[in-house]
Formats: C-alpha cells, sequence, structure tokens
C-alpha cells in the first residue's frame, strides 16, 4: 500500500469537487475550493477521523469495500477506481463481468434528481445507491449486507418488504420480479454469479421457486407503483427503467401517476425529510 500516493491522489480528486458535483447544497462561504473532508466522509458512509487518516497518509489500508465507498463518493471513473485499488495494493474489480461501480455520470444524474426518488440497481437487482428521495420514500439501503441488498431476495425471504405495498399488488410484482431474472439469467447464461444467486433464492422461497418453474419472461422496462408510506399515504407511481449500454445497471426513476395526487405527496415528502436534516442539526444546549 502506497500511504503517500493515496492520501495525494484523494485529496486532490476532493478538491477538485464541488457541492454541486454531488447533489449537496454549498452552505457557508468555503476557505478553500473543493469539498469538505467530512463531506466526503458522509457521502462514503465512514467516519471524517477515518477518512482523514487516509488523506494524511497515517490510515489503515482499507478494505474493498471502502474503496467502493470511495470511487463513489468522490465520483471516480473506471480508470480512477482501478488506480485507487492499485495504489492499495488490492486487484481492481475485471470488467469482464457486470461492474458494480457507479459511474460520475450516473452519479450526477441521479444528484439532479433532487426532487424525484430514483435508485441505481444492478440487473440482479442489488441497491448500489439512491437518491434522498427514494430514501425518504422506501426506506435507506446503505446498511443492508449481502443478499439483503437485493430487492427479489428481500421480496421472497423477508416479509417487511412488501408491507410498503398494497396487498392486491403482491403477486403482479412478485412475479415480475422473476421474470426480469429469467431475462437476466438468458442473457448472462453461465455467469456464476447469476446462477448462484439463482440457485439460492431458489432453495429459500417455495413461492420464488414455483413462479420461476412457469418461465415466464419480461425485462422491467416501466411498472406501476404504489408505495405506503407512514406519513403521506399512498404514493401512486410509475417507475421508469433506463439501462446502461451493457445492461449491467438499471437507473430506476419513480414519477408521479398522472391524474393522482403523488406529485403533491412527494412534495409533501421532499418537506418532511427537509424539516428533518434541520432538526437534526439543532444541537442540544
Amino acid at each position: 500500500m502506497d500511504r503517500t500516493e493515496l492520501a495525494d491522489f484523494l485529496r486532490r480528486r476532493r478538491e477538485q469537487l464541488t457541492p454541486a458535483d454531488v447533489g449537496i447544497a454549498p452552505g457557508v462561504r468555503r476557505r478553500t475550493p473543493g469539498l469538505r473532508r467530512d463531506e466526503v466522509a458522509l457521502l462514503a458512509g465512514m467516519s471524517t477521523d477515518y477518512y482523514t487518516r487516509l488523506e494524511q497518509s497515517r490510515g489503515p489500508r482499507p478494505s474493498v469495500q471502502v474503496l467502493a465507498a470511495l470511487a463513489r463518493a468522490l465520483r471516480f471513473s473506471s480508470d480512477e477506481r482501478d488506480h485507487l485499488y492499485h495504489l492499495v495494493g488490492h486487484p481492481a474489480p475485471g470488467r469482464d463481468h457486470p461492474d458494480k461501480h457507479v459511474g460520475p455520470g450516473l452519479l450526477h444524474l441521479l444528484a439532479k434528481l433532487d426532487d424525484t426518488p430514483a435508485t441505481v440497481i444492478t440487473d440482479l437487482g442489488e441497491v448500489l445507491v439512491q437518491n434522498r428521495m427514494h430514501t425518504l420514500l422506501v426506506g435507506d439501503h446503505a446498511n443492508r449486507r449481502g443478499l439483503d441488498r437485493f430487492y427479489a431476495w428481500r421480496w421472497f425471504n423477508d416479509p417487511q418488504a412488501r408491507e410498503i405495498f398494497p396487498v392486491e399488488d403482491w403477486d403482479r410484482l412478485g412475479r415480475k420480479h422473476v421474470a426480469d431474472l429469467r431475462a437476466t439469467a438468458a442473457r448472462r447464461s453461465g455467469d456464476a454469479d447469476v446462477t448462484g444467486f439463482i440457485a439460492e433464492i431458489r432453495a429459500a422461497s417455495p413461492e420464488f421457486e414455483a413462479l420461476w418453474n412457469e418461465h415466464e419472461v419480461a425485462v422491467r422496462v416501466s411498472d406501476a407503483k404504489r408505495i405506503i408510506h407512514p406519513e403521506v399515504g399512498v404514493v401512486d407511481t410509475i417507475c421508469e427503467v433506463l439501462v446502461t449500454p451493457n445492461s449491467a445497471q438499471h437507473l430506476l426513476v419513480y414519477l408521479p401517476r398522472p391524474g393522482t395526487d403523488a406529485a403533491e405527496k412527494l412534495d409533501l415528502l421532499r418537506v418532511i425529510g427537509t424539516q428533518r436534516l434541520a432538526a437534526a442539526d439543532v444541537t442540544p444546549s
């Protein structure tokens, strides 16, 4: 691990970013260009002290999970992400299979959708990153680990995953999960990641197994989703799916269904989220 080069690389890339680049408010006047260390730490989901030590060439060797979070927070390109891994002494993720690194362009688009719930997932349904509105609407996936990060796994193995949807929609949504996975499994035939995931979910869920055996296939492009929020009620949305050129990552955008009150409820949800942030910034005396 080259601590000196790592520290220099992180610092210089941090100084090249602006708050607008990562979708955060600029706040008070800044004495130096770029993001602050605490802002990078927040975006990467780590403590400011840990990130500061990395920039001061005295931190521990980061894990691949930490490097992935840093690459995403600092909006690294794939080449920059690979360089980061090499500086730490980890092999860079291969590019001959679907990548979980969300590129800067997709992250910038996600940040620009500040009034619209949106998230980036893999073609297997693993949640990679959410914008603030998506977190407010369906909950925070950042701390989920392992198979719990996958939509289909939670749908068929965690009863709480369905509670935010009306019961009458469950069968249709479950079939959508399975049909989309069928299409992915065919497109990535022989891929160990896909066959392993499908085998685990088939073994764990008799419901999934039954639906899988029906062999329904449908690539998810657009879907109607009614989401039950505890504070604003049922939000009637249209989920549009935008796919990267290699189909490895999907940007899900939740738009208010025309003719419903979904737009007003999403506006209210944004206000509620802003009030929560403001309350969290108040330090008790």
